[in-house]
């Protein structure tokens, strides 16, 4: 099964846990800027996944990864991503990052 992750430098990150494992990385790259970063993994078991705020006190959320939509291919997932992240002829690219 894969989920798809996200991080927001300067508001929070997610963590591989285990049983959790990064397949793919993709920069969001809107008007020009990096607005947030995401990962398709793929999940084995009921792990849980690790949400970390940036700003102090850093406060850390093991999120079960039961409440995050699912896909049963990696492929259903990057379409998934691309409907999340392209809005009309708005700016924005997905760039593959590593």
């Amino acid at each position: 099964m894969y989920v798809i992750l996200t991080t927001k430098p300067g508001e929070f990150r997610t963590e591989m846990t285990e049983g959790v494992t990064k397949v793919e990385s993709w920069d969001y790259i809107f008007y020009g800027r990096k607005r947030a970063n995401f990962v398709i993994a793929r999940i084995e078991g009921a792990p849980r996944i690790t949400i970390v705020e940036d700003a102090p006190p850093q406060i850390v959320n093991r999120v079960p990864s039961k409440l995050f939509e699912s896909f049963d291919t990696l492929e259903e997932a990057r379409a998934e991503l691309n409907t999340l992240t392209h809005y009309g002829s708005m700016d924005i690219e997905l760039r593959a990052a590593s």
